[in-house]
């Protein structure tokens, strides 16, 4: 049973045709695009998975671009399912203000639930990281802490003399001290988020594992995962459509 599966993000729209852990197809196009109208690029780029799909699963954290999105795949006579913390099947929602959880968060502590076991922590490092925590009592909470691309811009913003660094500046980054201002700003930024990172999965860890008696799944996904240190490779397991896949599994619980 495949599903043509929607993640909006704040900057990029991530889709592809699911079907289980099986993500065929993907790819990305601006959210911008639906910011005032329907989208027929978008629609033209989606008909070919459309017309092997059951129907459509999507979730946003851009409430403003659903009634756009939704319009330009009206064409196709395909059931619409939206992921919210009010139609998560199957994911007990252990939070005070469920209606504040991101519908992406709770797509992805779906996929970890189903696919990977509990206890499990996921990390998705988009414009923010966020970290959430799925255990026998459901989805419990997280953290969320400023994004790689939110550290590099606000740099620039805040400072009169330090240039805008782009994503394919900090990949691989070698050293200890800079040599250079450009240099000096790549290793505060890449040994800084990835000791943010770690930091904070510590802390979540510790807690979680010394409550269950069990040390917790760490899944990782989202694109900054590369601008990570080396050492960090065999700290996760890193999937990268893992909000996808949480997405096609949510609309197939419905049933």
């Amino acid at each position: 049973m495949n599903h043509l599966c929607i993640d909006v993000g704040n900057t990029s729209i991530h889709y592809g045709l699911v079907s289980g852990q099986n993500v065929q197809s993907a790819g990305h196009f601006p959210t911008h695009n639906f910011d005032s109208a329907p989208s027929p690029e978008f629609a033209q780029a989606v008909a070919p998975l459309i017309a092997q799909a059951e129907g459509v699963s999507y979730c946003s954290v851009v409430p403003t671009t659903n009634e756009n999105l939704c319009t330009s795949l009206a064409e196709f006579t395909k059931p619409v399912f939206h992921l919210t913390y009010e139609t998560c099947a199957g994911l007990d929602l252990a939070y005070p203000k469920p209606q504040e959880i991101g519908e992406d968060r709770i797509a992805n502590a779906i996929a970890a639930q189903e696919f990977y076991g509990i206890p499990a922590i996921v990390i998705d490092m988009g414009t923010a990281v966020t970290f959430d925590i799925i255990s026998s009592q459901g989805y419990e909470g997280g953290i969320i802490a400023p994004g790689l691309a939110v550290m590099t811009h606000y740099l620039h913003e805040q400072t009169a003399l330090l240039p805008e660094l782009k994503p394919e500046d900090l990949v691989n980054v070698e050293g200890a001290i800079g040599k250079s201002t450009i240099d000096a700003m790549k290793l505060g930024v890449t040994v800084g988020f990835s000791g943010m990172v770690q930091s904070i999965l510590d802390k979540v860890s510790d807690g979680l594992a010394e409550r269950s008696g069990a040390n917790p799944v760490v899944l990782s996904t989202g694109g900054s995962v590369a601008n990570l240190t080396k050492d960090w490779a065999q700290k996760s397991e890193f999937v990268q459509d893992l909000t996808l896949m949480g997405l096609g599994e949510a609309v197939k619980r419905q049933k």
